[in-house]
């Protein structure tokens, strides 16, 4: 059987950005305005320049933590069932993360989002077998800023079972979140023997590390906490204009973050992933949306698996403002792109607007596109031999397949069966179920998906725990209670 795949470089062209991005970490180097990564990078025999906190990294350093990097891991969920598997080709989604905005269901018009939004959001990706990890969503705007990550974090921890992708904003926040996780998976060796979270660590381009980012990323690495990689050029503005040239600094920058990663912590999980995009020149925007936006991601994808490591792309997601034509081309061109790449984790679905914005309605509309994305991506397979002929030589010209006991075999396995989502109807089946619009379907389906919410099997006691380690952050950034939880949760 042949499986679908995309590759948009050559071998000699992979090689190529693979050897240019490794000469740019020896110079022009990196720059890293974190002390203890610039005295491990010191201490390993790059040069370093402690004032104005550049490092100039050679090829050696750089290979030896390409060969202790792992090639694979996985993620389990709370139950502690393996959930997320980062290896070659196989293809996860998560929906997009830290949005500042929400659809109102009823308005379809953005506005802040609450903590009740976001635990609606997070029950609903539970409800979605298609969608195979959570995400800190939302930065919950009814609580105080400093908190906005750890905040996400808790909430999802009291409602998920899928294992998540998640980030730190601050250095002391991140350890906040680190003492949760390792709450619900029973301590610290639990959590790193079977980790069900991967925190996004975003170096700011051009080839910058900032204090926070790299101590986030050293402090994952100390506990074998995976860490994911989101290099961000944007090709004609902080990166150069050409989609290669765009990969090569991705490459480049990528590569900072496995070396001090491993300087951190030899075979400490880390993640090959980004969210590169072009610079629309016209609208001062930076577009998830467009065709070479995908492209360039496809391509660090490449990278990333010529290097062995495991792979992550932002894609899934569209720039449009409502749920429309837009809105729907962008999303399933992107997500078909991504998963034929075999990005190992697809973060994304039910974004809009710039991955600034989220909507319950588009995540269920996403899920339908990525059954149909994950059904693309089996292929075709052989499922008798001779592959027709008896059948065709049996039924003749009688034209009876329905009847048969070979479609009532075969029909579930070979076809995505999507839900009421998707209109399949006649005209007169549409208008007899009331002529609704996809959006107003979307609607129809996240409120039925939320009444088979099943909670979780999270303890009292470590609900309570959860809300003292959180509480007592808030209380430090002079917030002296937190919002209530829904009653009797």
């Amino acid at each position: 059987m042949l499986l679908p795949k995309l590759e948009l470089l050559d071998n000699d062209l992979v090689n190529q950005i693979i050897t240019e991005g490794i000469a740019i970490l020896e110079n022009p180097g990196i720059r890293v305005h974190n002390q203890e990564a610039l005295e491990k990078l010191a201490n390993s025999g790059a040069k370093v320049d402690f004032q104005t906190q550049v490092a100039w990294i050679p090829e050696n350093i750089t290979r030896q933590a390409l060969k202790t990097a792992p090639h694979e891991f996985t993620l389990f969920d709370l139950n502690g069932n393996p959930a997320v598997h980062y290896f070659g080709d196989k293809i996860h989604f998560d929906p997009g993360s830290g949005g500042l905005t929400i659809i109102d269901s009823q308005t379809e018009r953005p506005r802040l989002p609450l903590t009740n939004d976001l635990i609606k959001f997070v029950k609903l990706v539970e409800t979605l077998p298609q969608i195979d990890a959570q995400s800190t969503a939302f930065i919950c705007s009814d609580v105080v800023p400093e908190i906005g990550d750890l905040y996400r974090l808790y909430l999802a921890l009291n409602y998920m079972n899928k294992p998540i992708i998640t980030g730190a904003f601050r250095k002391d926040t991140w350890w906040t979140m680190k003492e949760m996780l390792s709450a619900v998976a029973g301590g610290d060796q639990a959590l790193a023997l079977k980790p069900t979270a991967v925190f996004d660590v975003c170096p700011s381009p051009p080839l910058l590390w900032s204090d926070t980012t790299c101590q986030n990323l050293i402090d994952c690495a100390r506990f074998s906490i995976p860490a994911q990689l989101i290099s961000m050029p944007l090709a004609g503005a902080t990166a150069p204009i050409t989609l290669t040239g765009v990969v090569v600094q991705h490459t480049a920058e990528s590569l900072s973050g496995v070396v001090i990663h491993q300087l951190a912590k030899e075979g400490a999980p880390i993640v090959w992933g980004g969210s590169p995009a072009i610079f629309d020149m016209r609208e001062g925007s930076t577009p998830m949306g467009a065709v070479e936006t995908w492209m360039i991601s496809s391509a660090c994808v490449q990278v990333g698996k010529a290097l062995g490591l495991p792979t992550h792309a932002y894609m899934g997601m569209s720039d449009a403002k409502i749920i429309d034509a837009q809105c729907g081309l962008e999303s399933m061109g992107s997500n078909f792109v991504a998963a034929l790449s075999g990005a190992n984790v697809i973060s994304g679905c039910g974004m809009l607007d710039l991955e600034s914005c989220l909507s319950f309605e588009k995540l269920v509309i996403d899920a339908e596109m990525i059954g149909m994305v994950k059904r693309f991506v089996k292929g075709i397979e052989v499922r008798d031999d001779p592959i027709a002929l008896s059948l065709m030589q049996k039924s003749g010209h009688k034209g009876d397949f329905l009847t048969l006991p070979h479609t009532r075999k075969w029909y579930r396995e070979e076809q995505y069966l999507p839900s009421e989502v998707i209109d399949r109807a006649s005209f007169e089946g549409w208008k007899s179920r009331g002529e609704k619009s996809t959006f107003e379907r979307a609607r129809d389906r996240v409120e039925k998906l939320i009444t088979t919410y099943q909670p979780t099997k999270i303890t009292e006691e470590l609900h309570q725990e959860l809300r003292a380690i959180t509480l007592r952050a808030a209380q430090t950034f002079g917030m002296q209670s937190l919002p209530p939880l829904p009653q009797g949760e």
